[in-house]
Formats: structure tokens, sequence, C-alpha cells
């Protein structure tokens, strides 16, 4: 009776192990340069990788069955790392260019950035585009390519600032009638001024627009599809609004 009680429990226990094995969820290692605010950067609270990017990936790897590992790497590794197998995503606000597509697959694209304009509320009506700024005061932050655009707007005068801080305040005071920068940038600033976005908007015209994806090595059909299924579930389910809200403001 003892032998069988034995026997029992030990069944009980490969079984439990078995369905334990069956559980366990493969590792999606995520290659990233954390100094990309908003989209990626260390939290020197929680010494953690946070941002609009390291949130995604880990909502798409969750989705599609993972557990997402973030790994710290320069940027010009990032592809190098991927083709080799050394991680299995890059996760770093990685524009899709016909150059890099020759390297790396694409998921489909999760975010459209470019040049946008911070403009006061009450002239929405008035600039809608950059040809709208024509003989107007800009204010940029010096060796930006919004600073470049700027220049090119015929009649502007602009003002170059050290700071993107010293730019916004320019145009909260008055003295500029917009900030030409990185439309991310000024979403993310909208989102953590409460008092400016009170009164500043981003119009949707966005120049020079460019996508980001997540990339995977070359011919990796079955991880791209599966991170592909992944984000499309969680944007029809509402989630990905949810963590684009959590971090920029239009």
């Amino acid at each position: 009776m003892q032998f069988k009680n034995f026997v029992v429990c030990a069944c009980a226990v490969a079984c439990g192990l078995a369905a334990s094995i069956g559980e366990a969820r493969d590792l999606l290692r995520v290659g990233t340069e954390p100094t990309f605010a908003p989209f990626e950067f260390l939290d020197t609270k929680t010494k953690e990788y946070t941002g609009f990017d390291m949130d995604l990936i880990r909502a798409v790897g969750d989705k599609a069955g993972y557990d997402v590992e973030i790994l710290n790497m320069g940027f010009d590794a990032l592809v190098p790392a991927v083709m080799t197998g050394t991680i299995d995503v890059i996760a770093a606000g990685v524009s899709i260019t016909p150059e890099r597509q020759k390297r790396v697959d694409f998921t489909t694209p999760y975010y459209t950035s470019g040049l946008s304009m911070l403009i006061q509320k009450k002239n929405v009506g008035k600039y809608k585009t950059f040809d709208d700024l024509k003989n107007t005061n800009l204010a940029v932050q010096i060796g930006t390519t919004g600073a470049e655009k700027a220049k090119t707007i015929p009649g502007a005068k602009v003002s170059s600032f050290n700071t993107t801080s010293e730019a916004f305040m320019d145009l909260m005071s008055g003295n500029s009638d917009a900030v030409v920068l990185d439309r991310p940038v000024l979403a993310y600033y909208l989102k953590n001024q409460e008092r400016a976005a009170k009164v500043l908007t981003i119009p949707a015209y966005i120049a020079d627009a460019e996508s980001f994806g997540f990339a995977v090595k070359k011919g990796n059909t079955q991880l791209l599809e599966k991170l592909n299924k992944a984000y499309a579930d969680l944007k029809a389910s509402g989630e990905v609004d949810k963590i684009y809200s959590k971090w920029f403001q239009e």
C-alpha cells in the first residue's frame, strides 16, 4: 500500500513537472539603445528601461507568447546583432528605410515620425503646414533637423536656442509663432507639461515623414508573423492607443 502511494505521488510530481515544462515560454531577446526618450531610456529611479518602444515591445512580445528580455547595445551594433542571432528583435526607434530593408525584415510600422510644429491653439486655423509659416517668427533648437528646415521657410525670422526648453518658452511668451522640431519630441513635451498643453497644440501636418518598425533577422518569417499578429490584436483591442497616450499628447 505504501509502495502504491509512492507510485501515485511520483506520477503526480512527474505530471506536474511536465505541465510546468509545457507552460514554459521562449525568451525574446530585444536589443535597444536607451538614450532616445521618449522611445527608450533608462529610468534613473527604477533602473529599468522604459519608454514607448519598451512598453510596446513588452506588450507585443507577451501577446505573442514570449518572455521579453531587454539588452542595452550601441545603436550601430543592433543590426549586426540581429543578423548574427545575438538578439531576436531590435526596438530602438529604427526608421524603415530601403537600405535597412536589405539587411533586416521590419514589422508593421508602429509610429510615424517626422518634422512638425508646435503653435498656440488660437492659431490652429492659421498655421496648418510649413508653407503657412512664411514671414513668421520661429523658434528652434540649435543643431536639429528642425533648425535646418526653418531656415528654408521664406521670410521666416529664426531664433536659435541651446535647449528645447528655451525654444518652448519663447513660444509660450509670444515671441515666436511656432517651434519647428521632431514630432515625437513635441508630443512628449505636451504630455509632460500640463500648463503648456492647455494653450499649445501640434497640427496634423508632418514633413519628411518616416515610419518606425521593430526589426528581425532577414528571412525570420515565423517570428515576424507572430509579432505582426500580436501587434494587430493589441491595436484592435485599443491597447496600442493606451500605450501611445501614456507617452504622447497631440
